[in-house]
């Protein structure tokens, strides 16, 4: 019923248009099958009897298969298969009137006979096809023809065949515009010389120069390249086309992933695209379920990981959210961002740094959060080491009051972003993440302990350098490369894991989906999987070719030596603390290791009093008997 009311003036004329094809099947086939003669009229006046129930059945018939509410400029196989459903259905109708219900009873012969049924069938599948499959072809050509009108660029796709036929497709229905393809570029061998929607596969996408050459010899320049999905796979070498493709001043594109939820419009192709492994499968309904109508509070929201947070959580349905972030610019340009996206939830954003607990507790308590995600933090290294005092302060007395005040305010979950640096750390950054790591813990045992029928989970998320983010070693290098160089890198053998920004966040929220899941809460810090780590050497080489450049030749490579809280490899688990399978792709978990509550306090209190003093050796003696660990691992 739902459907039927949905129904719109386009639908009942298609479904006047299919009538009118089953009526001129009905008599098509009977003058056919008797030449219009003498056995034809006679059959007439029982045609005309039987015409208005056989066309009200194949009104219904084209319902149920979906031809009176497909719109015609999308029509494609399994159309064409409903049309043949139809057909086959109404025909065997005409079967079942013929020797059952009509000619037995009525004419005392057969009415239609095998014959005529087969000629209608034919018919019928010709006539309910005819308009359809013109209006299409009329669709197709109208678009090609404003391709050329409009000055679209003449485009290779470059990837493998079934990649291309998507690409086309959305070419033909108007959702990528401005592109004319003139060939594809293919990585198989098995797809050299084929036609695909009548576009060639030219060659092999090692072949670019050649058939660039060739077009402009015929004086039709190739002035893009569009990089599919396939194009980005490592045997495909992605880097070497790129390179190649700006040496011939090709525009070079890619079409982001139908899975990502963007929308099918071009995109530049970014180093991103060409750094990882593939990403791992996220269970988008899993996230929608944890957030839909939900009041959600994000810390730290206009940086970079708090932003996409922020636009995840609207994306998944939160119905309330609440941004707080310290920095005027950054809480203005996040508000601003989910204002264009017209997202359905009611965003606030308030002024507010974690320090201040009594602001903390305050903000909470009147919002109500059913989430907090805690992303506020000082997070660059060498900036930490000079500031020890700045770095407790924020991240774990900052993080104390988020937690303290998200389960004062009723939350289901506090998740706080802590980072791969807090296994046995080397750092500021990676020691006070761990300290906050374990009052999460902590109060998360505690909670359980006191109120075992309280869902409320404190946990806590590692993860890796994330690409693209602020201050992360991506956009340096870029901005190297475009200033001529040289390009810096601490040391030769020092390796990195390395995300994108939209890949962490939903493996942040999926790890918060476990917690709440969790019947007897076991462990407290996740761990995303990351993957092989990147040589940062080899990555800085990759970013240079990518720019058409060579390196050691256009661009040096300068080696600066490490920085004070720097190693050269990061690690996953931490001795004291076993990973957890918990059967979610893409995430790990950490044996808990955490000291009771009280001992943390005592640590606490030492840690507020020295602050106090600006006494930068018993902020690190205290630390260091917190987190023993602490400086084991530096190389």
């Amino acid at each position: 019923m739902t459907r039927l009311t949905h129904l719109t003036l386009r639908n009942y004329l298609i479904a006047l248009h299919d009538v009118a094809a089953t009526a001129a099947a009905f008599f098509a086939a009977f003058y056919m099958r008797f030449d219009g003669g003498e056995a034809f009229t006679e059959r007439l006046p029982l045609l005309f009897r039987i015409l208005p129930y056989f066309l009200g059945l194949s009104l219904v018939v084209c319902y149920l298969f979906n031809l009176t509410t497909t719109k015609w400029r999308f029509i494609s196989l399994p159309d064409a298969l409903n049309i043949l459903r139809v057909a086959t259905v109404l025909a065997l109708a005409l079967l079942v009137l013929d020797y059952i219900l009509v000619a037995p009873n009525v004419h005392g012969t057969f009415l239609f006979g095998k014959v005529t049924i087969v000629l209608y069938w034919f018919l019928e599948v010709s006539f309910l096809s005819a308009l359809r499959f013109a209006y299409r072809y009329f669709r197709y050509t109208r678009v090609r023809h404003h391709a050329r009108v409009d000055d679209a660029s003449p485009t290779l796709l470059v990837g493998r065949a079934a990649d291309a036929e998507v690409m086309l497709r959305g070419i033909e229905s108007g959702a990528v515009k401005r592109i004319w393809p003139i060939g594809i570029l293919s990585p198989s061998t098995a797809d050299r010389g084929q036609l695909i929607r009548n576009v060639p596969v030219l060659g092999g996408i090692e072949d670019i120069e050649e058939i660039a050459a060739d077009f402009a010899r015929r004086n039709k320049p190739i002035a893009r390249a569009v990089m599919l999905a396939s194009a980005f796979e490592p045997e495909a070498r992605p880097e070497t086309f790129l390179m190649r493709a700006k040496r011939l001043r090709l525009i070079v594109s890619r079409l982001p992933s139908l899975e990502s939820g963007d929308a099918p419009r071009l995109a530049p192709v970014a180093v991103e695209d060409l750094l990882l492994r593939p990403s791992s499968v996220i269970d988008h309904a899993r996230l929608e379920a944890l957030v839909r109508g939900k009041s959600v509070i994000v810390t730290g929201g206009g940086g970079s990981i708090g932003a996409e947070v922020c636009h995840r959580v609207t994306t998944f349905g939160a119905a309330r959210l609440l941004i707080i972030e310290n920095s005027e610019p950054a809480l203005y340009a996040i508000t601003e961002a989910l204002a264009a996206e017209q997202c359905e939830a009611e965003v606030d954003g308030r002024i507010a740094d974690i320090r201040d607990r009594e602001r903390i507790l305050r903000l909470m308590t009147e919002f109500k959060p059913d989430l907090v995600f805690h992303a506020a933090a000082l997070k660059h290294v060498p900036i930490l080491e000079r500031d020890w005092s700045e770095g407790v302060k924020t991240n774990i007395f900052g993080s104390i009051n988020v937690a303290d005040a998200a389960l004062a305010a009723g939350a289901e979950a506090m998740v706080m972003i802590s980072t791969d640096k807090a296994i046995e750390p080397v750092s500021m950054l990676g020691l006070t993440k761990r300290f906050a790591e374990m009052y999460c813990q902590a109060l998360d045992h505690d909670v359980a302990a006191q109120a075992p029928h309280r869902r409320m989970r404190l946990i806590s998320v590692r993860f890796g350098n994330v690409l693209a983010s602020n201050g992360s070693v991506v956009p340096k290098f870029k901005a190297q490369i475009e200033a001529g160089g040289p390009v810096t890198v601490t040391h030769p053998e020092m390796v990195r894991y390395f995300m994108t920004i939209r890949e962490a966040c939903d493996l942040v929220i999926t790890a918060a989906t476990h917690a709440l899941a969790a019947q007897k809460p076991t462990v407290s810090v996740y761990v995303l999987n990351m993957g092989q780590p990147v040589k940062i050497v080899d990555l800085a080489e990759r970013m240079i070719r990518l720019s058409g450049l060579q390196p050691g030749y256009d661009i040096e490579i300068v080696f600066t030596g490490m920085r004070p809280g720097e190693r050269l490899n990061e690690i996953l688990f931490a001795s004291e603390e076993p990973p957890v399978d918990i059967g979610v792709a893409g995430i790990m978990a950490a044996k808990p290791n955490e000291p009771p509550m009280q001992t943390l306090k005592k640590w606490i209190a030492a840690l507020d009093q020295a602050i106090a003093r600006d006494d930068p050796a018993t902020i690190k003696a205290v630390l260091k008997d917190a987190v023993p660990e602490f400086g084991s691992n530096a190389a």
